[in-house]
C-alpha cells in the first residue's frame, strides 16, 4: 500500500465546511482528489476551492432531522454514495453557566452533540448498505477533556461525542469506521472573537508548546488520514490534535528552580 492519502472517487460530507476548521477539511479532502460536499444552515455561503476543484454546497440545518435525512439523500441522488462524513459543525459563545438559560443550554447540546449524533445515523444507514461501508468523523475539543469556564455546556457536549464515537463505533462495525479528532487552538477568520487583537493571539499561542495555533488544513490532514485506507484498523478511537496541550500553570507558580533560572 503506498503511504500517502488518496482518496481519488470517494465522496466526503463535511457538515460547517464553508469557513475555519470545516473549510480547510474540506480543501484537504479536496487535494486527496475526493468529491467533497459542504453544508452550512444559510444558502448561498461561498464554495470553497483548492488543486483546481470546487466544493458543492448544499444548505442544512444539522440540527433538523427531516433536513439532514433530505441532504444525505440528495448526495446519494448526485453520486450514488456517500464515503465518509465529517462531522465538523458546532460552536457556542462565551457565557457563565450561572446565568446562561436553560434554552441557551440545549441548544449548544443540540448543536455540538445531537446534531452529529443525526448526521450519524443518517450516513450509517446508506454505508451499511455499500460493499466497502464507509467512515465517520467527529471533530471534538479539548474542551471536553479540561475546565472549559464560559463554554462549559459546549465542553460537557464534546465530552459526549467523545463518549458517542466509542458506543457507535461498537453498534456499526465492521461496516463503519467513527472516530474522533480532539482539536486545541486553531487559528482560523474568527480568532479575535476568542483572543482578542493579534497582540491577544499571540500570547496565547506561545501558551501552547509547539509556540503557534494550528492552521486549519493541520486539522484537516488529520481527519483525512483517519478517513483513509491507512487507518483501517481505527475505529471508536480519539486523535490529540493541541500542538501539546497547555503548559500547566503550576509550573510558572513553583519556585523550586527559581535560583537555577537567576544564576
Amino acid at each position: 500500500m503506498a503511504l500517502e492519502v488518496d482518496l481519488s472517487g470517494s465522496v466526503v460530507l463535511v457538515t460547517g465546511g464553508v469557513r475555519g476548521v470545516g473549510a480547510g477539511i474540506g480543501r484537504v479532502f479536496l487535494d486527496a482528489g475526493a468529491t467533497v460536499v459542504t453544508c452550512a444552515r444559510r444558502p448561498g455561503e461561498a464554495a470553497i476551492e483548492s488543486s483546481g476543484r470546487t466544493a458543492e454546497f448544499l444548505p442544512c440545518d444539522v440540527r433538523d432531522g427531516a433536513a439532514v435525512t433530505a441532504l444525505v439523500e440528495e448526495i446519494v441522488r448526485r453520486h450514488g454514495r456517500l464515503d465518509h462524513v465529517v462531522n465538523n459543525a458546532g460552536g457556542a459563545p462565551f457565557a457563565p453557566a450561572s446565568t446562561a438559560s436553560r434554552n441557551f443550554h440545549a441548544k449548544i447540546v443540540e448543536l455540538n452533540l445531537l446534531a452529529p449524533l443525526l448526521v450519524s445515523q443518517a450516513a450509517n444507514a446508506v454505508m451499511q448498505t455499500q460493499p466497502q461501508g464507509g467512515s465517520i468523523l467527529m471533530i471534538s475539543s479539548v474542551s471536553g477533556h479540561r475546565p472549559s469556564p464560559g463554554s462549559a455546556a459546549y465542553g460537557a457536549a464534546k465530552a459526549g461525542l467523545d463518549s458517542l464515537v466509542s458506543s457507535l463505533a461498537v453498534e456499526w462495525a465492521p461496516k463503519v469506521r467513527i472516530n474522533s479528532i480532539i482539536v486545541g487552538m486553531v487559528h482560523t477568520e474568527n480568532s479575535h472573537l476568542h483572543y482578542g487583537d493579534q497582540a491577544g493571539i499571540d500570547a496565547v499561542a506561545a501558551t501552547v508548546p509547539l509556540g503557534r495555533l494550528a492552521a486549519p488544513e493541520e486539522i484537516g490532514r488529520c481527519a483525512a488520514f483517519l478517513a483513509s485506507p491507512l487507518a483501517s484498523y481505527a475505529t471508536g478511537g480519539s486523535l490529540l490534535v493541541h500542538g501539546g496541550g497547555e503548559r500547566p500553570a503550576f509550573l510558572d507558580a513553583a519556585t523550586v528552580n527559581e535560583s537555577a533560572t537567576q544564576s
